[in-house]
């Protein structure tokens, strides 16, 4: 499998868990009857299995009759699923969960996933039973990938934050108290430029222990620090060694940065593009950025579900880009004519009747095909060789693919005027 392909699958997955992740978040139990489970990759299933059993037995001392009954109802639906694995769960392990939710009305209704081979491993076995699904431990692995410090200084004020994975996070600021240029009548030069330098000198020790402060704790999980400002403050603060230690050394690059304020932290993002060349939010911006440099001033761009869905049958889509909070569905319905035609829904929506457009006859709705629009975008992908990339809504251009532009768009190997 190539690199590619790889990508792509993983994005998949990511999507497939984040879908199920939202399902989970929200159900909610009447009492603590939702069962999850996190299994390791080493965890026998056999011992999964016996402390599911000795889990059961144990609860039949739940003083609620309800709750009683559906946390063993929960056990006995993991123990069947559990019977479809051999001894060793699959590759980074396995997540159960079941549990009986409330519907309204005083009903409830019963729901059992299984989630195999997350993002990352399992690090330890872990039972839990509350009124709502353990789902960080996913969360977590779903996040954007990639953390770094950011600084913005002059000598008039001076930024710090984060950037993880795609989002820019400013977090704190400082204001200098730097005398201008020009000295005040009464002190001699000499005197002024002291007290200058001595200014100067506090301000950058004052920047320094705010980055300390916020970024030394987490410096093992940095993948580096980027510093940005005019010259030469970031010079003669990089070469002042105010920060950390431990802080200098993960410097990546300072770079020229026109504004201070909490716009320069993401100006010192753009600036640090080369340093942040294999990051992921810079590969969605670029591309992004083709596709509205396609739009405005060229032919090989398409948006819309219908639109890129056509261009996807003739082959002529280079990269599928499909927004990461799409939640669609699409239809597809045969009129008696012979028409094929599609709607996208809500994935939560019903669905309805369908007048085709070509001959106005009506399609009912039990005779329309329905899947997940993501699901059946890639599979035509696939079909065709098209790269298949998730836009996350993390920064403008992606959210307003989105909103703007339906979720999905693409970029085209040639114009096909549609």
């Amino acid at each position: 499998m190539s690199e590619q392909q790889e990508q792509e699958q993983s994005d998949k997955q990511k999507y497939e868990f984040r879908k199920v992740i939202e399902e989970l978040k929200g159900y909610q139990g009447s009492g603590t009857q939702l069962v999850s489970i996190y299994v390791p990759e080493d965890k026998q299933i056999s011992d999964v299995v016996a402390h599911v059993t000795q889990e059961h037995s144990e609860a039949s001392n739940i003083k609620s009759k309800d709750t009683r009954t559906a946390v063993q109802d929960a056990l006995t639906s993991i123990k069947d699923r559990l019977r479809y694995y051999d001894n060793t769960p699959p590759e980074n392990g396995l997540v159960l969960f079941s549990g009986a939710f409330d519907t309204g009305g005083g009903r409830t209704d019963m729901v059992t996933k299984v989630l195999e081979s997350p993002p990352d491993p399992i690090e330890s076995f872990r039972y839990h039973c509350d009124s709502e699904f353990l789902t960080e431990p996913l969360e977590h692995m779903l996040a954007d990938k990639g953390l770094f410090g950011l600084i913005v200084l002059d000598r008039r004020e001076a930024n710090v934050g984060w950037l993880k994975g795609k989002r820019v996070e400013p977090v704190k600021s400082a204001s200098s108290l730097v005398p201008g240029k020009q000295r005040k009548g009464g002190q001699s030069a000499q005197r002024f430029a002291r007290l200058r330098l001595e200014a100067i000198d506090n301000f950058y020790q004052e920047v320094a222990g705010m980055a300390n402060d916020l970024f030394v704790a987490d410096r093992h999980d940095l993948d580096g620090i980027l510093v940005g400002g005019p010259s030469p403050t970031k010079d003669e603060f990089l070469d002042g060694d105010y920060l950390h230690h431990e802080l200098q050394d993960m410097v990546l690059g300072k770079f020229d940065v026109a504004y201070t304020d909490e716009s320069g932290l993401y100006d010192l993002v753009d600036a640090a593009g080369e340093v942040l060349a294999e990051h992921e939010m810079l590969r969605d911006k670029e591309l992004m950025e083709d596709f509205f440099k396609q739009l405005h001033n060229g032919d090989r761009a398409t948006y819309g579900f219908d639109q890129t869905r056509q261009n996807l049958n003739m082959g002529a889509v280079e990269q599928l880009l499909i927004s990461e909070d799409l939640r669609k569905d699409v239809v597809a319905y045969t009129c008696e004519n012979g028409h094929d035609e599609y709607d996208l829904i809500n994935s939560n929506a019903a669905t309805d009747d369908h007048e085709c457009t070509r001959c106005g006859a009506t399609v009912d709705a039990e005779d329309g095909e329905r899947e997940d629009a993501i699901d059946h975008l890639m599979e035509l992908a696939d079909q065709r060789g098209t790269e298949t990339v998730f836009i996350s809504t993390d920064f403008e251009k992606g959210e307003q693919l989105l909103t703007a532009f339906g979720g999905v768009a693409g970029l085209l190997r040639y114009s096909t005027g549609v």
